[in-house]
């Protein structure tokens, strides 16, 4: 008899039992490490999920995307700003009513670009096939990332298809690679350089591959479908210019959209030199789109 070779394929991670549940917070269940993807030639894909106690029925989604310029991170750490919260913000959201998932995906080191993408749309494509299990409802799910995940977030609401993604908030992201020589401050950014954060998500120095420089970038992928966007970026930002997410604002403007950007005074990146008032105000912000996307369905209201 023949070798049954398909036996060693992995179990299919939409079959898999759910992680035991933990109650990290009154009102909210945790399932820590659920596997929703395996790429071949690589680690089982992750995702933690916040999940409100006791809820009446199928309850909205919020996939937040980890930062740490594509290289590293951990798939729960919103920021350094955000970490000693007590509660944390993704209680905080579970209690107002949200599903929170905090996926893994593949870094540069793993694999480039468009990897990491195919992650995020695999993440959304487990959560509709376990919506049932989990007591969601994937139709009104809104994507949030800070930094690289930022990035991400809005790649992937921006290349999935029209009304399976009903917001993007993104904080200090950058979202035009091309551009990035241009934004930045003179000398301090070489569009050539094959060791920059930007080469190793590329495979390559944006310079030399231009035509995967603008796959890679939210602007490039702007069209009439476009969900909703909010946009927070701090007006002092050293590392990604805010000018990068007036960009996304004026790609979604040229496309018959009407974005929320939101340019916050002082602010440099991972919201070092805001308030903590500030902090909060960002916070807020973020979690009242992600209400308005829940009440419309993803229709959008008007912004600055």
């Amino acid at each position: 008899m023949p070798f049954p070779f398909h036996l060693l394929a992995p179990p299919d991670p939409a079959a898999l039992p759910l992680p035991h549940p933990a109650r990290p917070a009154d009102g909210v269940t945790l399932l820590r490490g659920a596997v929703y993807a395996v790429p071949d030639g690589s680690r089982p894909l992750t995702a933690d999920l916040w999940l409100p106690e006791d809820a009446a029925g199928p309850v909205p989604v919020v996939v937040f995307v980890h930062g740490g310029a594509w290289r590293t991170g951990l798939r729960d750490d919103p920021g350094p700003r955000l970490r000693a919260w007590e509660p944390g913000p993704f209680a905080r959201l579970a209690r107002a009513g949200f599903a929170v998932v905090c996926p893994d995906y593949r870094l540069s080191g793993e694999a480039p670009h468009p990897a990491q993408r195919d992650d995020l749309a695999a993440v959304l494509a487990w959560l509709r096939t376990r919506a049932g299990d989990l007591g969601l409802d994937p139709a009104r799910t809104v994507l949030w990332g800070e930094s690289a995940g930022g990035h991400l977030a809005a790649l992937t609401a921006l290349t999935q298809p029209p009304g399976s993604v009903a917001g993007c908030v993104t904080w200090y992201a950058p979202t035009d690679l091309p551009a990035l020589a241009e934004d930045r401050p003179a000398g301090t950014y070489d569009a050539h350089d094959p060791a920059s954060f930007e080469a190793l998500l590329l495979g390559g120095a944006p310079a030399g591959r231009p035509d995967t420089a603008r796959d890679a970038s939210p602007v490039t992928h702007v069209g009439a479908d476009a969900p909703p966007f909010l946009l927070l970026h701090g007006t002092d930002d050293s590392l990604v210019p805010a000018r990068q997410s007036v960009r996304l604002a004026e790609a979604l403007r040229a496309a018959g959209h009407h974005p929320d950007l939101r340019l916050v005074g002082g602010g440099d990146h991972l919201w070092v030199g805001l308030s903590e008032a500030d902090v909060a105000d960002c916070f807020a912000r973020t979690l009242a789109f992600a209400r308005r996307c829940d009440a419309t369905g993803g229709a959008e209201g008007s912004g600055t």
